[in-house]
């Protein structure tokens, strides 16, 4: 697909330059960068939004559980 952006001449001649360096087009250069900005932020918020949804719940075991659990451990030598 086409499209036309504006962008500032520095970054346009930086990327000019990385693109040669790299020797790929300019078209790729975009798309690769485009992607990885794109893939850092896919997640972006979701720990933020599931700290509010169970923030407020403890995070304890029920003192039978935890009493289980230790018991079902076995004591060995290190």
């Amino acid at each position: 697909m086409k499209t036309a952006i504006s962008i500032p001449e520095e970054i346009f001649i930086s990327a000019e330059k990385l693109a040669k360096d790299l020797r790929i087009s300019r078209s790729e250069l975009y798309s690769r960068a485009v992607g990885e900005f794109v893939k850092e932020r896919r997640f972006n918020g979701v720990t933020e939004k599931l700290n509010k949804i169970y923030g407020k719940s403890s995070s304890s075991l029920h003192p039978r559980i935890r009493e289980a659990q230790a018991s079902s451990i076995t004591e060995e030598e290190w």
